[in-house]
């Protein structure tokens, strides 16, 4: 806002400036005084524009790539779920996780109530312990085929092979994941981040020092954006929800 407020004040000046020199310049250096000074009006309007415009440029720029950036996290992310689910464990490194995917299969399976005897409980009363009056409810769970997880997560295409890249860069995502005790017990955790360095190169490089220091509900806080969390149990992204909507995930 500082320089913003620099640039106007020096517009306004020159303006001024123009009128009062054609007063008291002689007639002769009119032309060449007016020229100067036209000339450094132009430039100051122009650098005041580009002062207003440009972090218009920058977060619309901004938002496509962290839109390319997410969707392509979200694509670890459950990739890393579904290994948990199946596996008990996440994994640290890509190309087990493609192994994975390749190879792994969901069971498909059905719930239905049941209940038999209580035969502790019903010996102990003295009731026939097959037949007595105490039953146990449960559920039983029965597996009735397989789906690969590959078409499950990513309806059979293959974009998960280039899931570890990071759109538009020659960069991929850094990954990790092992575990973290909280009240003395043992989580499996991991983490998927990229710098936003890396994800906003070429840009204001100004824009991008603020960019890193975000601090707000409705933005991608901190200097990257990430999926999971070594220090914590976590296995969200740290972006907002608008991200989350198809226009901004397509």
């Amino acid at each position: 806002m500082s320089s913003l407020l620099l640039i106007l004040v020096g517009l306004i000046l020159l303006i001024l400036s123009v009128f009062i020199l054609r007063k008291f310049v002689p007639r002769k250096f009119n032309p060449i005084v007016s020229l100067v000074l036209w000339v450094l009006i132009g430039f100051l309007a122009y650098q005041l524009y580009d002062s207003i415009i440009g972090p218009v440029r920058f977060n619309k720029e901004k938002e496509i790539r962290y839109a390319k950036v997410i969707k392509k996290l979200k694509d670890i992310q459950a990739a890393e779920l579904a290994h948990q689910d199946i596996h008990r464990t996440f994994v640290g490194d890509f190309d087990s996780l493609v192994r994975f995917i390749d190879t792994a299969k969901f069971a498909i399976t059905t719930r239905r109530d049941s209940a038999y005897a209580d035969v502790e409980k019903n010996r102990a009363f003295g009731l026939d312990p097959q037949t007595g009056g105490y039953i146990i409810e449960t559920v039983v769970v029965d597996t009735i085929g397989y789906r690969t997880v590959k078409d499950s997560l990513y309806q059979g295409t293959d974009r998960y092979k280039t899931m570890m890249n990071v759109p538009d860069t020659d960069q991929q995502f850094d990954l990790d994941a092992g575990t973290y005790i909280k009240n003395e017990t043992e989580y499996s955790v991991f983490e998927v981040k990229v710098s936003k360095d890396v994800v906003l190169q070429g840009l204001d490089k100004d824009e991008i020092i603020k960019e890193k220091q975000t601090i707000s509900v409705d933005g991608v806080n901190g200097a990257y954006i990430k999926v999971g969390d070594m220090n914590d149990i976590n296995t969200t992204g740290n972006w907002p929800k608008i991200y989350d909507t198809p226009a901004k995930g397509q």
